[in-house]
């Protein structure tokens, strides 16, 4: 344990006289060294570290990952931070990240390597998590400070914050508090120790006092510039996933590989068709595969024509677009039933422009195997040998054409490449059925199939089938048989609470389920109070975290009670109130996704097997990537590639892909985007270890969401 504080006698200057460095801290362009872009992260395992290494690699941004903790690391020296490439000096990293200001033992030649490196090519460095104290440009907490709990603290950027790295950012900065009896956040609170250059950047009340202390500021002393952040986090909270962005756009001064936007998307199942209710005197749903033998009347639900006004109305004001996922035998039924009419068919139609499209076969016909459906859970059916009985090609093949011509003779905008079966069936599903229908993969080559949507609860990965490839969808916890709030809390107690509580058990069966509850919801107020928040807290993290993956809910939702609104709202909502104009929600169609999902994970391919090289000389970025992969890279409003504007803007930066041919790639930068020069100050000794810093059970293992958090 490093608890004592002591100076090293190695001087930074004298350590970059000793290496043969160059003094300074920007060389002329003529002379410009070559900035790899790359980050270096030093991590001593701890989750804030941590977290920052799963934002680059979320966004795609190279990095180097030193373990502090292996015994067989590299040494962070000379050699391993610079060279020279082509007569041209060569900083290897473009930032260093450290788990606090200094993690190395006293007297460390590696700290102090550190420090002349940053100081001469102008290198970043972002302290994860570390003590308030003046080596890190703050006065300790015992000196008008804090120490301890920020649990549901609302911090606010600061206008420099605003002004600089955080600027996509509205102003507040919610501290999550999941669980009163677990902590969750730890933080430093203080005030720039007297003398020093530090700019808070985001910050929150001192408790007990009128002034505001420091949770994240940068620190330029020595020629060198520092993010102090002085809160402990891991890489789910909320509070990250804000200032993820902030502290990598800082690090990198705008100019990196990767890129990260925040996605939104909903599909609507089962359009035209009507969903069964659930029976709240049989826990389960007459007419399908949950009650047994016939049990219990089907009581369909099914959208109204009122519904489409609704559902367009919102659509307009909150500036989204739903997805619907069609079933065409629905409306055929409807008007054989109703001596050809059909409202709800006919008002879609008229607004079909509306909305999006997606093929969901005709009939919704469960496509894997044949179901024996008289048992609970059902089972494959098999044959005399053992063996599965499959739903032939020719029938996945009808379900999917026939309802293709269906939309296509209604003037529906599909497009035709998409589709999601029913239930998402014909691809594996445990424990019944480990394995893909073997007839799925032809059919959908047969109907042009690119894009196949998977559940992401059970087939998370995007993999190809045959020549479709999976876009996983969310499921929400808004049921496809409820169409009443009390139905739907009706439901969700008979899931999640035990059997000695009236439910299902499967909690007491699964421990591991993370929506369980202690005692029974009030069916009249239990969906709007603990449902509804519950809900859009897991959606607005999946948003935070910058995955562009689909959530799905059923039209049983938009009708009736309508109760998939109070939750969409709440995450459009919460975001709007989180996020400037600049960085709009991105509403992608399935077949944008599914591409943005490939290009991922080819890019992640690439960059794993050290196959993307990527470096900045001045003004000018090259970039050179496989033949064949899409080479994503944010950069500054002005940037060019071959004299044409590059990528689209977004949280006040520019991003996008790039086809590669093989080639190097030249991007050249806005004069204004000139390398930043290091901090002036004078050269002092390399700062003493940090202490230890305090880290609360509920960032080493993440609090699962509550409502009241």
């Amino acid at each position: 344990m490093k608890r004592t504080i002591r100076t090293t006698a190695l001087t930074v200057g004298a350590l970059t006289a000793a290496l043969g460095l160059q003094a300074g801290p920007a060389h002329a362009d003529t002379a410009a060294p070559r900035i790899d872009l790359r980050v270096l992260v030093v991590s001593d395992g701890g989750p804030a570290t941590d977290a920052i290494a799963a934002e680059l690699d979320a966004a795609g941004t190279p990095y180097t990952k030193v373990d502090l903790t292996s015994a067989t690391r590299p040494a962070v020296d000379a050699g391993f931070l610079a060279d020279t490439v082509d007569g041209r000096p060569r900083a290897r990293f473009q930032a260093v990240v450290l788990p606090d200001d200094n993690p190395f033992a006293a007297g460390s030649p590696e700290m102090a390597a550190l420090a002349a490196y940053e100081q001469t090519y102008a290198i970043p460095q972002v302290d994860a998590y570390t003590y308030a104290r003046p080596q890190a440009g703050l006065q300790v907490p015992t000196s008008g400070g804090y120490a301890g709990s920020i649990d549901g603290v609302q911090a606010q950027v600061t206008a420099a914050g605003k002004a600089g790295p955080f600027g996509y950012l509205a102003g507040a900065v919610p501290f999550e508090d999941n669980s009163p009896s677990v902590g969750e956040s730890y933080a430093y609170l203080s005030t720039p120790a007297p003398g020093a250059d530090f700019t808070p950047y985001v910050q929150a009340p001192i408790p007990g006092s009128s002034r505001q202390g420091s949770l994240v500021g940068e620190y330029r002393h020595d020629g060198r510039r520092e993010l102090v952040v002085t809160f402990v986090y891991n890489q789910y909270q909320q509070q990250f996933r804000l200032l993820a962005r902030g502290l990598v756009e800082w690090m990198t001064g705008g100019v990196r590989l990767g890129a990260s936007r925040n996605y939104f998307a909903v599909h609507v199942d089962d359009v035209f068709a009507a969903d069964d209710r659930w029976d709240t005197q049989l826990n389960c749903t007459p007419g399908d595969v949950d009650c047994t033998g016939g049990a219990g009347t089907p009581h369909p639900i099914r959208m109204t024509a009122a519904d489409v006004d609704y559902a367009t109305a919102w659509q307009s004001s909150r500036h989204f677009t739903f997805d619907l996922v069609y079933n065409g035998a629905g409306s055929a039924d409807q008007r054989e039933d109703n001596n050809g009419v059909d409202q709800l068919a006919d008002k879609l139609i008229a607004d079909r422009d509306r909305f999006r499209w997606i093929n969901h076969t005709y009939t919704h016909a469960f496509l894997g195997c044949e179901q024996n459906t008289t048992v609970v859970p059902w089972t494959c059916e098999t044959d005399a040998d053992g063996s599965t009985k499959w739903v032939s090609r020719s029938t996945i093949d009808n379900e999917i054409a026939v309802n293709r011509v269906w939309g296509q003779v209604a003037g529906l905008p599909l497009d035709t490449h998409e589709l999601v079966t029913g239930e998402h069936s014909g691809l594996r599903i445990l424990p019944q059925q480990p394995a893909d229908n073997p007839n799925l993969a032809p059919a959908l080559r047969d109907n042009g199939v690119q894009w196949l949507a998977a559940d992401n609860s059970r087939d998370p990965e995007q993999r190809q089938v045959g020549p479709a490839a999976t876009v996983s969808r969310y499921p929400m916890n808004v049921f496809y048989n409820a169409g009443r709030a009390s139905e739907e809390v009706d439901e969700y107690n008979w899931l999640y609470t035990g059997r000695a509580q009236g439910g299902s058990g499967i909690c007491e069966d699964n421990p591991s389920t993370t929506t369980c509850l202690t005692a029974p919801l009030d069916t009249s107020t239990g969906y709007h109070d603990y449902i509804t928040p519950l809900e859009t807290r897991i959606a607005l993290g999946h948003v935070l975290s910058g995955d562009p993956k689909p959530h799905f809910i059923h039209q049983s939702n938009l009708t009736e009670d309508r109760i998939a609104y109070p939750v969409l709202d709440g995450v459009i909502d919460g975001y709007d109130a989180l996020f400037n104009d600049n960085t709009p929600l991105v509403n992608l169609r399935m077949k944008d996704i599914g591409t943005e999902l490939r290009r991922r994970a080819a890019w992640t391919r690439a960059v794993a097997a050290g196959q993307v090289t990527a470096y900045r000389i001045g003004d000018t970025v090259t970039v050179q990537a496989p033949n064949g992969t899409d080479v994503t890279a944010t950069l500054p409003t002005g940037t060019t590639l071959g004299g044409t504007a590059f990528g689209t803007p977004y949280a006040g930066e520019m991003s996008g892909w790039t086809a590669s041919s093989g080639n190097a790639l030249t991007f050249a930068l806005p004069d204004s985007s000139s390398a930043p020069a290091a901090g002036a100050g004078t050269t002092r000794a390399a700062t003493a270890p940090a202490p230890h810093t305090r880290i609360p059970a509920g960032v080493t293992e993440q609090v699962p969401y509550t409502p009241g958090g």
